[in-house]
Parts: C-alpha cells; sequence; structure tokens
C-alpha cells in the first residue's frame, strides 16, 4: 500500500507470504485458451486485491486496441475492446467497454464509459468508470475524471485531470483522494511515424516513475481506424492499486486525444 502521504506508492519490500499462509502452486507453463495465451495465474497475495496479483510480476504492459469492422466499414462506433499483454506476448487481462449505442455515438470519445477488465478465468477484476465531464480546458471546474475500482465496487484510486494551459496533466489519486502520482503530456497531441509519451513522475515531478506511450501502429491503421497501441512502464514494487490506476490513466488518455485518429475530430491538445 502507500508508505506515508510523501511518497508516491512505493512498496518497501516485495510481498512477503506470512508464516502458515498456504500458497498454492504456481503454474509452470501459460494458460492456452482458445488459442490466446494467458500469463500463468501467480498466487494469492494477502493485502493484495484479487485479481491484480499479476501486476505484482510484471513492470511493463501492453495494451492492444482489437480492429472492429463495423467502425472502418460504415462509422458505427462500437464498444471498445482491449488485449492487455506482458512484454512476452501473454495476455494478462481482456478489457470490454460497456457502453450504450446511443451514449456511444452521440457523445463521441467525450463519452462516460464502464470499462470492465476480466482476467483469463473470466473474473472482472477492475472496472474503470468514467462519469460525463467537459472535453475542454475552457471549463476548469468540471474536467475529466476516472475512478479505478479493485475490485469491482471498491474504489482503489482515481485519476484527475488538470488545468493547464497547454499541456495535458493529471494526477494520480489513491482510494483516500489523496496525490500520489503526476501524468505529464507533450503539448501537441500528434505526431507521425514516433511514439507520444506521457511521463509520470513524482508528485513533486522531480522523479521520472514511469511512461505512457502511444505508439506508432504504422500508415494504414492510423489513417483508417481509431484502434490504438500503448506501453505503460511502471516500477516493479509500485503498489499495485496504483499500477491498475495507471492503467486507467491510458484508457482516459485514449479516449480524450486518441479515439478520432485518422480524421479531423481527432484531438491534438487540450483546447481542441
Amino acid at each position: 500500500g502507500v508508505t506515508g502521504e510523501g511518497s508516491y506508492g512505493f512498496q518497501g519490500q516485495p510481498m512477503a507470504v506470512p508464516a502458515g499462509f498456504a500458497v498454492p502452486p504456481i503454474q509452470n507453463q501459460p494458460t492456452v485458451k482458445e488459442g490466446t495465451i494467458w500469463m500463468p495465474v501467480p498466487p494469492p497475495l494477502p493485502n493484495c486485491p484479487p485479481g491484480l496479483e499479476y501486476l505484482t510480476q510484471i513492470d511493463q504492459i501492453l495494451i492492444h486496441q482489437q480492429i472492429e469492422l463495423l467502425e472502418i466499414l460504415i462509422g458505427f462506433e462500437t464498444n471498445n475492446k482491449y488485449e492487455i499483454k506482458n512484454t512476452l506476448g501473454q495476455r494478462v487481462y481482456f478489457a470490454v467497454e460497456d457502453t450504450e449505442c446511443c451514449t456511444r455515438n452521440c457523445c463521441g470519445p467525450s463519452r462516460p464509459f464502464t470499462l470492465r477488465i476480466f482476467d483469463n478465468l473470466g473474473h472482472e477484476v477492475i472496472t474503470l468508470q468514467r462519469p460525463l465531464r467537459c472535453s475542454s480546458c475552457c471549463f476548469p471546474c468540471c474536467l475529466q475524471e476516472l475512478e479505478v475500482q479493485a475490485p469491482p465496487g471498491t474504489p482503489v484510486g482515481y485519476v484527475v485531470q488538470n488545468w493547464h494551459p497547454c499541456l495535458p496533466k493529471f494526477t494520480i489519486q489513491n482510494e483516500r483522494r489523496m496525490d500520489i502520482l503526476k501524468i505529464t503530456g507533450p503539448c501537441v497531441v500528434c505526431s507521425c511515424c514516433e511514439d507520444i509519451n506521457f511521463e509520470v513522475k513524482s508528485v513533486d515531478e522531480t522523479s521520472a516513475v514511469g511512461r505512457i506511450s502511444k505508439q506508432w501502429s504504422g500508415f494504414l491503421k492510423e489513417a483508417f481506424t481509431d484502434t490504438d497501441n500503448f506501453g505503460i512502464t511502471f516500477p516493479m514494487d509500485l503498489d499495485v492499486k496504483m499500477k491498475a490506476v495507471m492503467i486507467g490513466a491510458c484508457f482516459l488518455i485514449d479516449f480524450m486525444f486518441f479515439e478520432h485518429t485518422g480524421d479531423n475530430q481527432q484531438r491534438t491538445g487540450v483546447w481542441q
């Protein structure tokens, strides 16, 4: 957990199993399910929300949005789906947006949504909820916010957009609304043939903690679809709850700046 108000979510030591705590055997081989290779199921750990044990073993994850043919052919907005993988290409989670049809197609990328994240057993382990808020810094009193629940119904953190005249800036908070990390993006959230990086820093913004990167997917994919690839890096010993909130921050950034990739409605900064 969080070690104090001055820290930013690092655990002083790796999680240890107390004496007498029964640990089920760790699977030595990844699970193959319907042609998809899943990351082996880690043993449960004390003080760790169920389903987040995977995050104790990784310091980098990849998020791949799935291509929806209906969106490409007729422009009808469907619920987004994502694969969340480790660096070995093993699936860690699968995420599915749960939004009504009218909301998706009327509100576009500014829509409120619920995003459900499942493990390889089909259990919903993380829930992301985004309320309807303003999408421009012209209204600093009602900026974007995302609540992260793990397990569903239990808030573990929040992603809050901060007002800034030209930079995308966010604060990661814990369940008690204490500031834990800061996120700062580039002034122009648009590029060609290169990644777009959002730096994750300590609360005082003096130390680099990690990074959320929107990865370049190639000319065809960038021009004709809004499917995106992201990479997230964080310290191995970062609190698993804050790792889950960083995943939520990645999805919020995707909806805010990259959901309309390839058309003239794509946001290129905080004012558009």
